[in-house]
Parts: structure tokens; sequence; C-alpha cells
């Protein structure tokens, strides 16, 4: 493994997650401050709060999964350079992806 190259994208992506977890915990904040001491409105902003992060793990769990899967057929057929077809499968797999998460979340509501 290259470390000039991994080095810094872990960097990087280290930063943006605390940027994004600092930014979570003071939107939260903020909504617990706009429920004027409502407890239960709090609880219910938390609770959806909480149902979201849930959906949006599957969403990506589910995204991920396909577009590996696409990766498999892109290693199955022995293609090593990028062309069409290379492109449509994986956009496909990320394709199929969405939509298995929309029909699971709609099964869901």
């Amino acid at each position: 493994m290259n470390l000039d190259i991994l080095l810094p994208m872990t960097l990087i992506v280290s930063v943006v997650y605390a940027i994004k977890v600092v930014v979570e915990a003071r939107n939260r904040r903020h909504l617990l401050l706009a429920a004027d001491g409502s407890t239960e409105l709090a609880l219910a902003l938390l609770r959806d709060q909480e149902r979201q992060g849930r959906l949006s793990s599957l969403r990506w769990g589910i995204v991920l999964l396909a577009l590996a899967c696409g990766f498999g057929v892109v290693q199955w057929l022995g293609w090593t350079e990028v062309g069409p077809g290379l492109v449509a499968v994986l956009a496909g797999a990320t394709g199929a992806g969405h939509l298995v998460f929309y029909a699971i979340s709609r099964r869901r509501d």
C-alpha cells in the first residue's frame, strides 16, 4: 500500500466525520431547545432522528452491497478497462440498491 495516498485520505475522512458528528450534535441540541420544555415532543424528535439514522445505515448497506455485486460481475466478466459496459453494470447495481431500499422502506411504513 502506498502510504503517500492512504494517509492524506484517512486524514480527510477523519476530519469530515468529526465535522459531521459535531454538526449532528449541534442540530440535536437545537431540536431539543425548540421543543420548549415539552418532553413528549423532544422524545418524538429524538426517536425520529434515530429512525432516520437507521434508515440511512440501511440505505448505504444495501447500496454498497449492490455495488460489491456489480464489481463482482465486472471481475467475473474479466473486464479490465473502463468502458460503457463496466459503467452500466456499476450504475445499474447502484440503482438496484436504491430501488431495493425504497421497496423495504415503503414496506416498513
